[in-house]
């Protein structure tokens, strides 16, 4: 099995909290001795994980001169759900009403780390895109969502469109952002299952993704400019679908 390289404090210490076994090497920053790397030590030392002590060089050289912070860590992967149907799946089996994130064309590593912290705090079932338009899940990406790449189901799929096809067959509300909608996201239905689309920065979703919506809905802009950031664009969102589901 092929170890995934992880870095950086929260996302190192969130995995030494969820799921210590997975880790099978931490290397640490030798000359750091500050109160953050002693906690993150300790933390090791309860979870029965060792920490070998590495000049920043060599941390440096391992992760292609990433910000790492002094922590290191290789880790097996997660096990994680496959497809959409097994999220959905699991959902039921737990009495929970489905939200799902598609992303369809993000390619920026920060944008999707953010997004999947985001879809952490608002009890978002899985994030999927497309195998061939997506970042993935990348260790700057892990670094950037903060431990939630470990707790948010990633799901790749072959095709977008038919994806969407597939979640309506199963009685879930597809709800696509465009600019130009008439309805605002105030006004979608988003208290059932439901799943929220967004594209990419620019060129927003590809037509067919589009059609494949239930709806499209836009969020009011008051000033001057025309768009938000996606990953802030996703907050907007998710977190309507949230209020209305009572948790806001």
């Amino acid at each position: 099995m092929a170890l995934k390289l992880l870095y950086g404090f929260h996302a190192v210490g969130a995995r030494l909290r969820a799921a210590p076994a997975s880790v099978r090497e931490l290397l640490v920053d030798a000359s750091r001795h500050d109160a953050r790397m002693q906690q993150l030590l300790a933390r090791a030392a309860q979870a029965g994980v060792g920490a070998q002590a590495v000049d920043g060089a060599r941390l440096d050289s391992i992760s292609g001169g990433a910000r790492h912070q002094g922590v290191l860590a290789r880790v097996e992967p997660l096990a994680r759900l496959s497809t959409l149907d097994a999220v959905l799946d699991a959902a039921d089996a737990a009495g929970a009403t489905p939200l799902l994130l598609g992303l369809d064309g993000v390619t920026d590593p920060h944008n999707l780390g953010a997004m999947l912290r985001t879809a952490d705090a608002t009890g978002v079932h899985a994030v999927f895109a497309p195998k061939d338009r997506a970042v993935g899940l990348t260790p700057v990406v892990a670094k950037v969502a903060s431990g939630a790449a470990d707790t948010v189901q990633y799901v790749m799929v072959t095709n977008m469109a038919r994806a969407l096809a597939a979640l309506r067959e199963r009685g879930v509300h597809v709800v696509g952002t465009a600019g130009e909608a008439d309805d605002t996201v105030y006004q979608a239905r988003l208290a059932g299952p439901t799943a929220l689309v967004l594209g990419a920065e620019g060129s927003g979703m590809r037509r067919l993704v589009r059609e494949g919506c239930d709806q499209l809905v836009r969020i009011p802009m008051l000033g001057s400019v025309d768009s938000l950031n996606v990953s802030v664009a996703a907050g907007v969102c998710l977190y309507e679908a949230l209020r209305q589901r009572g948790e806001g």
